[in-house]
């Protein structure tokens, strides 16, 4: 359309027959030559930019042709009018017999001042705003340039500055997740740049604990199908259906990494995302003691945390154990025969004890299954209730937290640590020194 046009002239198109784009322009040319004198010649109007190109949109279906007309026009009202009312004197277009009706005459100017009305008014709620900031507000934009800031390359690809050092990574889709990770102070995610995995990112998951967290559609379902063909992933995050990882807050960026998923418990075919969705549910249920940890996270809850259980009297002089909560709330009393230890209780009966035990508790941090320590990795991967803990008199080894890791259990504790090649970060590792007093 002209910038200079000042009225649009639309009208409707109906032929009996079928009939294309160039049949109406020349229908409209050769049948109002000579109509309405010198003055008003449509090709000399078009020639001296007075009247613009004629845009016809039209389609076919059952032998019959319909579409819409349109003409730019700088002319005044009137010769505007007449211009549009000679369109109606065509009856043919090509070989068939055609209507042409004019539907409406828009004023281009009218539609420009409603809308420089309309963004004057957003111009005028918005552009004249209090603009001082808090110095809590200036602290969080240093902060967060700091961050963005801190964006550095892997092998070329987007990537935070713990990429090249951390023992677990986060693979995303592009640099704009990357970037919002960085917002929310996770460091230690790189991005494939799309569907095609380079080599450099298939190479570094062989050696590292990997968790994709894409976005909620089919895009990044195909990345991870990908991504398990040509590398090593452990663990699937996606984000919400339907959304990118670099449109989520940081509520939602923290949601969906701790309900990571393993991958190897998600079917071969199948939709992945939904599959993940149903694995989330579980860590979601009621009962769920402890959310696995993000990638950079290598703590576990503190004893206090952790249910009490204290032995107190009743009115009538019985003696009850009731449990309470960290803030001191009573929840429920029961017998002094099922009295819940704490897990600092077990810590201490298994290591400190040197008992030469391993102990197996369930998500109430019962117990629930006691053996010889060499006997563990049998017992944890043959068990057919997955514990939430697992306490052993000697060290946590590789193979233990692999194992731990491949069952779901979220906690291990021993005597002391072993070295790790690779730790899996669904599995927070932890010395009895550290919990007992």
């Amino acid at each position: 359309m002209d910038d200079t046009a000042k009225y649009l002239i639309h009208a409707s198109i109906s032929a009996d027959g079928v009939v294309e784009r160039s049949d109406v322009v020349g229908a409209v040319f050769g049948q109002t030559e000579g109509l309405l004198g010198d003055d008003l010649d449509l090709r000399d109007l078009q020639q001296s930019s007075k009247v613009g190109r004629i845009d016809v949109q039209i389609s076919s279906e059952n032998g019959h042709s319909f579409g819409n007309l349109t003409i730019a026009s700088s002319l005044d009202k009137v010769k505007t009018a007449i211009l549009a009312a000679s369109l109606e004197t065509l009856t043919r277009v090509g070989p068939c017999q055609a209507v042409i009706e004019v539907t409406n005459i828009e004023d281009i100017r009218e539609a420009k001042r409603r809308m420089v009305v309309e963004r004057a008014k957003e111009l005028l709620s918005s552009s004249f705003d209090d603009t001082i900031m808090s110095s809590t507000e200036i602290l969080e934009e240093v902060q967060e340039s700091v961050r963005v800031e801190d964006i550095t390359d892997y092998h070329g690809l987007p990537a935070g500055p713990r990429v090249a050092d951390s023992d677990a990574i986060i693979v995303v889709e592009g640099r704009a997740d990357v970037l919002t990770l960085l917002r929310y102070g996770i460091k230690n995610a790189v991005a494939v740049e799309g569907t095609n995995v380079p080599d450099e990112v298939a190479a570094l998951t062989q050696e590292r604990t990997v968790t994709t967290f894409l976005d909620g559609d089919r895009g990044g379902e195909l990345i991870l199908r990908e991504l398990s063909q040509v590398g090593d992933v452990d663990y699937v995050a996606f984000a919400p259906d339907g959304e990118s990882v670099e449109d989520l807050d940081r509520e939602a960026v923290i949601k969906s990494l701790r309900n990571k998923v393993a991958f190897a418990a998600l079917p071969n075919e199948g939709d992945l995302r939904a599959a993940v969705a149903v694995a989330q549910q579980s860590l979601d249920a009621p009962g769920h003691l402890s959310e696995p940890p993000t990638p950079d996270d290598d703590t576990m809850p503190s004893p206090t945390d952790a249910t009490e259980v204290s032995n107190e009297t009743t009115s009538d002089g019985g003696a009850v154990a009731v449990e309470r909560t960290a803030d001191g709330s009573a929840v429920e009393a029961v017998t002094v025969e099922q009295e819940r230890k704490t897990l600092v209780d077990h810590v201490s009966e298994v290591v400190s004890d040197e008992s030469g035990l391993a102990r197996l508790l369930d998500h109430d941090l019962m117990l629930s299954d006691e053996v010889a320590v060499e006997k563990i990795y049998e017992t944890l991967e043959h068990t057919d209730s997955v514990p939430l803990v697992v306490i052993v008199d000697g060290e946590v080894s590789q193979k233990l937290v692999d194992i731990a890791a491949q069952r779901g259990v979220q906690h291990v504790v021993g005597r002391s640590k072993g070295e790790f090649v690779k730790k899996p970060i669904s599995v927070r590792v932890r010395t009895a020194d550290q919990l007992l007093p």
